[in-house]
């Protein structure tokens, strides 16, 4: 428990980062002067037909498992609903407020926050019907009888095609410019003896969680040299092959190495390709008018609603940030050939302000193991600044560097190279997402702050403390190794 002296802490964003991370202050340092910025109108940062890449096991806080989950892999309204639950569990609404003034600030809006719209396609701004990016999805709008045009076909379209064409007077079109690579994923249902162990054997339930993460950590994929990767390669096609129309099979199979784009993982998007009501288009987009989209063939179609499943703006930071010496978070990146930070979480130069989920922080598992681990390493950095024994951190940007350089380095020979992506500046450039190691090396490097990459300001409370525990801590070991030398002595 620490002495908060009115020391106050801003979250930016309520989704499940933002939300990990005020839990864990409430429940790891007992603080609650904290204040959750969320532009949205609910917590938890799920959209429609959003759905978990990793079994839903893993993709929970490890400090609240939930035995009760339908599915091995959790659906929008069940994950929202757990988030929900949690927020009120540990009185996090009253925590939601509009503005305030902090001492520490933690960004929890990702890299996937700004919602991108096309408006390179010549008449983005003239069609007359509605129009919406999938990520801030109209509640009240209502699409039967309607003509639907899906622009994107990556994670977000193959998420929510399925449940948009579910209705047979919904007319679908989805535009895809690129094809994607899809691999399994079974949503196996989870027996009620399954739910009954998993809430009466809690080591039944830990022991289940790690058993996915053995198992995502032995399929992980980086180098294109793999054999592993020849042979994914060959059962991704057969898989997509087996499931489309077959009037699709010479325009569905990707041409780039499986992992250098993310995977989207089938919850129904090829199933649902054998519908009446769906219709994939590979022509291209040449321009928008006022009553539908014309193709690069010269053909009109007319719709009645676009929705751009067209991704988001990842490679610069959605607020202006500005620290010590007029630097900026924005500033500090276009410096640096995009998104930069320090183990993903830190930038020189902007004192006690950390990001959750930053640059290089995508892990192909647990986006939610990914945080957690931040939260924890966060939480050593401010838990001196909430007691009182020190102003601020910073990180030291050469270590910033050097880190980032192995980051590089390392991504240099991987399959991320090898295709155009939005994780790459303009498509080809710095790749700037994912983690380019295993989740083990993630944690490790993440379990405690090397202080030497800090430099602490206002901390001579803190450095005398630290002194303090390294002389209790050298006299124990020198007491022990006393007494083992003692013992082994009076038995020779």
């Amino acid at each position: 428990m620490i002495d908060c002296l009115q020391r106050r802490v801003a979250i930016i964003g309520a989704g499940v980062g933002g939300l990990s991370q005020a839990i864990a202050l409430k429940t790891k340092l007992g603080f609650h002067d904290f204040t959750i910025f969320e532009k949205a109108s609910e917590v938890g940062g799920a959209w429609r037909g959003c759905s978990s890449d990793v079994q839903i096991h893993w993709y929970s806080l490890s400090s609240d498992l939930y035995p009760y989950w339908n599915k091995s892999h959790g659906l929008q309204p069940e994950i929202q609903a757990y988030w929900i639950d949690l927020s009120k569990k540990y009185n996090l609404y009253p925590h939601i407020a509009i503005s305030s003034v902090a001492h520490v600030v933690i960004s929890a809006v990702g890299i996937l926050d700004a919602p991108r719209i096309p408006y390179e396609i010549p008449g983005v701004r003239k069609f007359q019907g509605v129009s919406f990016h999938s990520a801030q999805w109209p509640g009240s709008i209502d699409l039967r009888n309607k003509r639907v045009a899906v622009i994107g076909n990556a994670s977000s379209g193959a998420q929510f095609v399925p449940s948009v064409s579910e209705d047979p007077s919904v007319e679908v079109v989805n535009f895809i410019r690129t094809p994607t690579w899809f691999t399994t994923r079974p949503h196996i249902p989870y027996s009620d003896t399954e739910k009954w162990i998993f809430a009466n054997i809690p080591l039944a339930m830990r022991l289940h969680r790690a058993w996915i993460v053995f198992w995502f950590e032995l399929h992980l994929i980086i180098r294109p040299s793999d054999r592993t990767l020849k042979k994914r390669r060959e059962a991704m096609t057969k898989y997509i092959l087996n499931k489309a129309p077959s009037r699709y099979h010479d325009r569905m199979i990707p041409d780039y190495l499986p992992g250098c784009k993310r995977t989207v993982a089938n919850s129904g998007f090829l199933d649902v390709l054998h519908r009446p009501n769906l219709t994939l288009n590979f022509d291209g987009i040449d321009n928008i008018a006022e009553n539908g989209i014309i193709t690069k063939t010269g053909e009109m179609l007319p719709f009645d609603v676009i929705v751009y499943a067209t991704g988001f703006i990842s490679d610069r930071y959605p607020m202006h940030v500005r620290g010590s010496n007029e630097a900026t978070i924005q500033g500090y990146y276009d410096a640096h050939g995009g998104p930069t930070a320090y183990l993903g979480t830190a930038v020189p130069d902007i004192p006690n302000f950390y990001l959750l989920a930053g640059p290089n922080t995508g892990i192909p598992a647990s986006t939610l193991f990914m945080e957690e681990v931040q939260v924890g390493y966060i939480h050593q950095l401010i838990e001196p600044v909430l007691s009182g024994s020190a102003s601020s951190f910073t990180v030291e940007a050469s270590h910033t560097d050097e880190y980032n350089a192995k980051v590089q380095e390392r991504i240099s020979r991987s399959v991320f190279m090898q295709c155009h992506s939005w994780a790459r500046m303009n498509g080809t450039g710095k790749v700037y997402n994912p983690f380019p190691w295993a989740m083990t090396r993630w944690w490790l490097l993440l379990r405690k702050p090397n202080w030497d990459h800090y430099v602490a300001v206002g901390a001579e409370k803190w450095v005398r403390a630290r002194r303090r525990k390294f002389v209790k801590n050298s006299l124990k070991c020198a007491a022990i190794l006393t007494l083992l030398c003692s013992y082994i002595g009076s038995s020779v």
